[in-house]
């Protein structure tokens, strides 16, 4: 009997990947290859085979679209993967960008379609600023292709929660939870005396002997970067700040962060006062340097359906402060690998919080309380490194995975 053939549709796949998304694709990819024929389509044209791009196309926006609305050029690439996944016995499709695909595909060949969410469109308005019109059509593609689905993943509890809330004509039992995982050996601590990691921490201008703070995220509203650079004011002055942040969503959102970067050092003193700031995305091997160089990692975001970067930096042995929504609180076991930082949110789908100033006060208390006590860090920190071990390891969540295709296959 022949391998089940999945096609995984993605708008990121390696080497291109600026976020969660594309992460989860390339691992879940690599974990089901021995258990499936595994052919990834994805964005931003044809890998090289040097790329490890093994059942990998990738895809350009057709050159009439080019100068179109983005939203435009994205539906351009889903038709074409659309017409491309003939064959396949499953189409599973990741984010807006790609759900179009699966959805026109599974109907155009008779296959099921299975979708990750990793985060929903409504819930994302600020989007509008990135997308203008094209925020009306991808809210559009992602609600059509979810009401046709044949299954939905939702990677927490708490995402399948705002799933059923926003799309209330959905089947529950349509909707399935599977955690994203992480690569516990990809995610590993260095060893104490491992030179190459000290010199990576140094040439970006980390002092690894003071305790720091440091956050790892794209520069967009949800991830709630405004507030901890406002929360960092609070921090003791020998607490360095390590912002591992770029790809901004808009130019006024990177012009906001700049001013408030600009304004913190003026508080904190003379020179750069112990903030850094790595714009461009770092290769796993620095960024694992920089986190083993760090005291605390924190997730101040408003909205995060589960988050792996607090997966990234437990396996790595960093107590976790974050914002207690979504599915970070699945993720972070407070008081014992990190501290959950209370926040009452708008309903109106910016996640805005109701009071800012009070978010603001509970963020810097909570990441003074980690950096100021090494030992209770280094205590968290191994618990979530143990967490990660225990609950989130790759191999698990690909057979949770193959269960939904067997499931929809069956149905």
């Amino acid at each position: 009997m022949s391998a089940l053939r999945v096609d995984l549709l993605s708008r990121e796949y390696p080497p291109h990947v600026y976020g969660g998304a594309g992460v989860h694709v390339a691992e879940l990819a690599a974990v089901l290859r021995p258990h499936a024929d595994v052919r990834v389509r994805c964005f931003d044209g044809p890998r090289a085979p040097e790329e490890g791009a093994r059942g990998v196309t990738g895809y350009d926006v057709p050159p009439a679209l080019a100068g179109a609305n983005p939203a435009l050029g994205t539906l351009g690439v889903d038709l074409a993967m659309a017409d491309d996944v003939a064959g396949a016995d499953v189409v599973h499709s990741h984010t807006w960008y790609a759900n179009m695909a699966g959805h026109l595909g599974g109907l155009l060949h008779g296959v099921p379609h299975v979708v990750t969410a990793h985060s929903l469109e409504p819930l994302r308005p600020w989007k509008a600023e990135q997308l203008g019109g094209g925020y009306a059509l991808s809210s559009w593609a992602e609600r059509t292709a979810y009401l046709g689905a044949a299954a939905i993943i939702a990677v927490s509890a708490g995402m399948r929660a705002d799933i059923l809330r926003v799309y209330p004509e959905l089947d529950p039992d349509r909707v399935h939870v599977v955690h994203n995982g992480i690569d516990l050996t990809g995610w590993r601590r260095p060893p104490a005396d491992d030179a190459q990691a000290e010199r990576v921490v140094r040439a970006r201008g980390i002092d690894p002997e003071r305790p720091a703070v440091v956050f790892v995220g794209r520069i967009t509203r949800q991830k709630g970067l405004p507030y901890l650079l406002r929360a960092a004011a609070a921090l003791p002055p020998e607490v360095q700040l390590v912002l591992c942040a770029g790809a901004p969503d808009t130019p006024e959102i990177m012009a906001e962060v700049r001013g408030l970067v600009a304004d913190l050092r003026a508080q904190r003193g003379t020179g750069d006062a112990g903030v850094v700031w790595i714009e461009e995305m770092l290769p796993r091997q620095e960024l694992v340097a920089v986190l083993a160089a760090s005291t605390v990692f924190v997730c101040p975001s408003v909205y995060e359906p589960l988050g792996i970067v607090n997966l990234e930096a437990m396996a790595v042995g960093l107590p976790v402060v974050g914002t207690a929504t979504g599915g970070i609180p699945e993720v972070v076991d407070d008081g014992v690998t990190g501290v959950l930082v209370p926040i009452e949110q708008s309903d109106d789908g910016t996640g805005t919080p109701l009071d800012p100033d009070r978010f603001v006060a509970d963020l810097a208390a909570a990441l003074t309380g980690v950096v100021s006590d090494p030992a209770r860090a280094a205590a968290m920190g191994a618990a979530g490194r143990r967490r990660a071990e225990e609950h989130f390891a790759w191999a698990a969540i690909a057979e949770r995975t193959m269960a939904v295709y067997r499931h929809v296959l069956d149905g």
